[in-house]
């Protein structure tokens, strides 16, 4: 009895084994798969900015300078950029400034010109009231940039320009359309005839705000002569370009521009984005006696466009100089005159004239005087011209003026001077 007791006590304990074998884990199993446990949570410091990475990642390759009147000119990661000098409009550097892109929200520009302009002329006073339609009235979403003017308000000329200037307002922009045109159709005529005037050749516009449209679009280089002109034509409203934010409706918005925050010489003029055209900026920077103008297009971010601006601007200021290579009234040549009471006139520059040129290169120039001047030459008359080259590269020029009248002659003296001409003498 007692050895049958063992025998099943011994198979129950090896069944027993078995069972607890296939069910029970291994040692060596809980080596190859540890315990999972909650993993700590994450330092901010260590996680990634992952909008950042985002953007980094749309980068574009740097872009070389393919125009540039100075060396080491940088490479910028856009689709297009240049550097202008204001007095002169030249060109300084450029990558693909012909390109024909879309130019979002830098759009305004053009659309802030005619309304400054039409103020300038009498068309417009700053204290007519515009009234917001519906198809104007942005409906309270951040889907695009507004001034947020309240639908059937009214708002003064003067407001709705700072609404376009520095909160690029999509409602400002169509309401004063609407007000000057009766549409945003009707507008967008005035702004491609005005950009035609100004010599815009790769620029058609749509529409006043810049919202995506296949046939809206500009070029870097069209962008800075629209630049120029606003600074050149405007100066009484251009300091709103400088505003570093507005108030209207009880909604405070600061300027897009970040460079108006951190670079004092910095004082216009527009930023721009959509997601076909990237993020895009037109700046205008004064140090001393020298103004540049500088375009980003389609760069991958906010921080993209503003730290491009920077290289470039500091290239630009650093790579060159104002220089004068004739004083204002400065007899530079002397002109032929016939039947007049002197046979020559002195040719002057009637006002300043200052070159931006790459810093220590000496500046060759040459005269050209109008041939076959005839008496009377009033003083100031424009009877030539004075050219600049660097390299042999041409730099810029400026029209050359008698510096004294020129009476015609009296009777007898036009007579044998009449006389003299046909024979030869």
């Amino acid at each position: 009895m007692n050895t049958m007791h063992t025998q099943k006590f011994s198979l129950l304990s090896v069944i027993l084994a078995i069972a607890v074998g296939i069910l029970a884990p291994s040692a060596s199993s809980f080596a190859a798969k540890p315990q999972k446990t909650k993993p700590a949570a994450k330092s901010s410091a260590a996680k990634p900015n992952t909008k950042k990475l985002a953007a980094a990642a749309l980068a574009l390759p740097p872009l070389a300078a393919q125009v540039a009147l100075a060396p080491n000119a940088p490479a910028l990661q856009a689709k297009a950029w240049l550097l202008m000098d204001f007095d002169s409009g030249e060109v300084l550097a450029s990558a693909n400034a012909d390109e024909a892109l879309p130019p979002a929200s830098l759009t305004k520009m053009m659309t802030s010109y005619i309304v400054e302009q039409a103020l300038r002329s009498g068309k417009l006073k700053p204290t007519d009231l515009v009234t917001v339609s519906e198809n104007a009235w942005c409906r309270g979403t951040s889907a695009e940039s507004c001034m947020y003017l309240p639908l059937n308000s009214q708002a003064t000329v003067i407001d709705i320009l700072r609404g376009i200037i520095i909160q690029s307002g999509n409602d400002a922009s169509k309401a004063i359309a609407e007000h000057m045109a009766s549409s945003e159709a009707g507008f967008a005529k005035l702004m491609n005839a005005e950009a035609q005037r100004l010599g815009m050749t790769h620029t058609h516009f749509v529409n006043p705000t810049g919202l995506p449209d296949p046939a809206h679009k500009s070029s870097a280089r069209d962008l800075a002569i629209l630049a120029r002109a606003i600074i050149r034509d405007g100066s009484e409203y251009y300091p709103l370009y400088a505003e570093r934010d507005f108030k209207y409706n009880g909604i405070k918005q600061g300027n897009r521009n970040a460079l108006l925050y951190t670079d004092p010489s910095v004082d216009g003029l527009k930023t721009g984005h959509t997601a076909e055209a990237g993020y895009c900026l037109v700046t205008s920077s004064k140090r001393n006696d020298t103004r540049l103008i500088s375009v980003i297009l389609n760069t991958h971010s906010a921080q993209a466009r503003a730290d491009q601006t920077r290289t470039l601007l500091g290239w630009g200021f650093g790579s060159f100089e104002k220089v004068t290579p004739f004083a204002a009234n400065a007899v530079v040549g002397t002109a032929k005159v016939s039947f007049g009471k002197a046979d020559t006139v002195a040719a002057g520059l009637g006002t300043p004239w200052m070159l931006t040129v790459p810093r220590g290169t000496p500046v060759q120039t040459a005269v050209e005087l109008k041939p076959g001047l005839e008496a009377p030459v009033p003083k100031g008359t424009v009877i030539g011209k004075v050219m600049a080259t660097v390299n042999g590269k041409p730099m810029g020029e400026a029209p050359l003026v008698a510096q004294a009248e020129v009476e015609r002659s009296g009777w007898l003296l036009l007579a044998w001077q009449h006389v003299s001409k046909l024979f030869g003498q």
